[in-house]
């Protein structure tokens, strides 16, 4: 300060001197919580997927606090009488004014009464007919328009845009108010290839950006990212994420791989930054997920943080958190784009989340770290034909949020029974932690295949710099068989070795919920909804249109009466062979179902983003016929992530087997308020407000892992005054 400066501060009374302190400090707080609400448009909305842009989870909204939090009641119950056995609803729903848009198990796209839950429009895109199995979608894409109101969805292989005032097909919008989504991938037999969206697309002027969800077997579509023009649907740019001739990272897969590799797609959703005009975007692994005896190479922009020009998709920059994965590691969830402070600066951050634990914080801009990186040595010793990376990059800080290596000092204690048992099998496996390339023998992977963190993602608070995200720690086995080959003339029962077997098992049995047992399916489907069902995939299981028309109903038959057909010669083989493939996704389980390690089986967890430390972690949800016996705080399976308010509340429902809906102290992790749900609230919640009343709304869809199916959507919110 200039000495005149300081001579002008001695002389005023204290009084004054107080003012200008108060009114400084005053100034800062409101920079700070301009910092916070900058990003939602109306803030009492919950206007997109993640609650805003930025993909923080964050609403400034506080009415609902820490001292009354305990007084939560059912404000309403929206039934969408589409549950069935099987089913999921991960619906992140969005409110916009008065009207909260979300879809139900079958996935009918809805508008209610955010205050009440009484429906005003419904639009289905089955057009009635029953589904033909689980399919997951986690929200839906408004856009303001001129007057004229959309939402966007996604259904199987098609882009929708319906008119938001009354639910029907838009005009103008692609034929009838769709767009094939098969279309513009650069592939001769697109029209075999499975391809859809799961994660709701983002909005930039007049772009709608959209990443994909394709196949994790061979043949699988490409993963690009695309922009339509919100209006008519024109494609007006697409990105490359298996480049093309010419382009950057070409020379990181074999000659010509962009023809017949797939995958590397961005299926965990995008975050934008609206003033720089950057888009963020986190892709998958290419296929074939656990062998790349096909791909050598780093496979550039598989498992890569990417950061691109909104308007016209040029690449920016990019950081590949995992060098030609073979582990099944995609970049789980949508980065947030974060502000923290860090040695005295500030710094608009990206902060990435890992299937494994760990979080990678770049500046925005720059695709600098904002914590060292480093590259560790790893084993290159794969199956024949493999080439693993040297090294892998890890962040220093933070540290992972989860444990990354199984021990004989974590083998579960539940019971001496449980433990012998665990404990034998366990010693028939590897266990040397990250990296450790696939093999025969089998090796545990922990975080497992499903994280670690999921697709919920996690709530950011800039003016305490926490990062706030739900964990698994449940580990999977990691077994490769070899892969019977084509034969000149196929048979339906060598394509179901070939193609089926690694989920579904060799004896049909599967590894139940996630991958069903396929006995029993002549009481459960016609042959004609076995046929689509096989063609076009659904829930997690892509399509196997490859198979052609002969191979289709020769698999068709053969799970519906046993009878084994032989195929025309020539017909019915993959496109591309492997020697490998894996043997079953299989979690490692006790002799009761319960995750082979000590707990916790899921936690939730708190990170300073601005120092890179983990200030707090606890067990999140319980099994309740263990915390009968007295087993209490394991944590469970979680799917679903949270989000914050201003007041300092965590909401999050997630856990798979207590269907409870939760409240905690944002800084310390207690519990403040919890809630029984008709089903498990496996989706991320949002809130909002309308007519001064503040209310939280969670998806109650269960039928996670076993769990009971529901279809049900529950508002909460504070007793009105009488």
């Amino acid at each position: 300060m200039p000495l005149r400066g300081r001579k002008r501060l001695q002389q005023m009374k204290p009084w004054k001197l107080s003012l200008i302190f108060v009114l400084a400090i005053c100034a800062a707080l409101y920079s700070l919580r301009s910092q916070q609400t900058d990003a939602a448009p109306n803030q009492t909305e919950w206007p997109m997927y993640g609650g805003n842009a930025e993909n923080t989870h964050f609403s400034p909204l506080r009415q609902i606090n820490r001292n009354n939090v305990k007084q939560l009641q059912v404000a309403w119950t929206y039934d969408t009488h589409d549950d069935f056995e099987g089913s999921e609803l991960q619906c992140n729903p969005i409110v916009i004014g008065d009207t909260l848009y979300g879809t139900s198990p079958k996935l009918r796209v809805f508008a209610l009464d955010a205050t009440t839950g009484k429906e005003r429009w419904s639009f289905d895109p089955n057009a009635g007919q029953r589904p033909q199995g689980a399919q997951r979608n986690r929200g839906v894409t408004y856009w303001a328009g001129a007057g004229e109101p959309r939402i966007y969805f996604a259904f199987r292989n098609w882009l929708y845009a319906l008119d938001a005032k009354t639910g029907q097909p838009a005009n103008g919008f692609g034929n009838a108010g769709k767009v094939d989504l098969r279309e513009g991938l650069g592939r001769p037999d697109a029209d075999r290839l499975t391809v859809g969206i799961t994660t709701p697309g983002i909005v930039y002027k007049d772009l709608l950006i959209v990443g994909s969800i394709v196949s994790e077997s061979l043949p699988a579509a490409p993963g690009h990212i695309r922009a339509y023009e919100l209006r008519t649907g024109k494609l007006r740019w697409v990105f490359h994420t298996i480049p093309h001739p010419g382009e950057f990272g070409y020379d990181t897969w074999p000659k010509d791989a962009w023809h017949y590799s797939g995958g590397t797609n961005a299926w965990a959703g995008l975050a934008l930054d609206e003033k720089r005009g950057l888009l963020f975007a986190p892709t998958g692994s290419a296929t074939y997920d656990f062998y790349g005896a096909n791909r050598h190479g780093d496979n550039l922009f598989s498992n890569t943080l990417l950061c691109l020009n909104a308007a016209t998709g040029e690449r920016k920059w990019h950081f590949q958190t995992i060098r030609h994965d073979m582990w099944d590691r995609d970049l789980p969830m949508a980065p947030a784009l974060v502000t923290i402070r860090k040695d005295g600066r500030t710094i608009d951050a990206v902060a990435q989340t890992t299937k494994s634990g760990h979080i990678f914080v770049f500046e925005r801009e720059t695709g600098k770290p904002v914590f060292p990186i480093e590259y560790r040595k790893v084993s290159t010793t794969g199956l024949d034909g493999e080439q693993p990376a040297d090294a892998q990059p890890l962040p220093v800080l933070p540290p992972p949020i989860g444990r990354q290596m199984m021990t004989e000092a974590m083998v579960t204690n539940r019971t001496p029974e449980a433990h012998k048992d665990a404990l034998e099998r366990f010693r028939k496996l590897r266990s040397v932690g990250q990296f450790d390339p696939p093999g025969l023998q089998g090796s545990i992977v922990l975080p497992g295949f499903d994280g670690g963190p999921g697709w919920g993602g996690g709530a950011f608070d800039s003016t305490s710099g926490l990062f706030i995200i739900n964990s698994n720690e449940v580990p999977c086995i990691l077994k490769m068989v070899e892969r019977p080959k084509s034969k000149a003339q196929e048979s339906a029962r060598s394509l179901f070795a070939r193609d089926c077997a690694s989920c579904h098992g060799k004896d049909w049995q599967g590894s139940p919920p996630q991958f069903p047992a396929l006995t029993g399916l002549e009481d459960k489907y016609k042959a004609e909804d076995l046929h689509a069902i096989i063609r076009n995939g659904i829930g997690r299981m892509p399509g196997f249109a490859a198979l052609g028309d002969d191979g289709i109903r020769a698999m068709t038959k053969l799970l519906l009466t046993g009878e084994d057909t032989k195929l025309p010669a020539g017909q019915g083989g993959s496109v591309i062979d492997l020697k490998y493939t894996l043997d079953g996704y299989t979690r490692f389980l006790d002799k009761g179902g319960y995750p082979a390690i000590t707990p916790p089986w899921g936690t939730l967890n708190a990170v300073d983003l601005n120092k890179g430390k983990i200030v707090w972690q606890i067990p999140l949800g319980e099994h309740p016929e263990l915390a009968a016996k007295g087993i209490k705080d394991t944590g469970s399976w979680n799917y679903g992530g949270p989000i914050l308010t201003a007041s300092g509340l965590v909401f999050i429902g997630a856990t798979n087997y207590d269907k409870k809906f939760r409240a905690f102290d944002m800084k310390t992790g207690k519990l403040l308020w919890e809630s029984l749900m008709p089903a498990s609230g496996n989706a991320t919640p949002a809130t909002y407000e309308v007519g001064g009343r503040q209310f939280v709304v969670i998806a109650a869809g269960g039928g996670k892992r076993g769990g009971e199916p529901g279809g049900k959507y529950v508002a909460f919110a504070l007793p009105q005054s009488k």
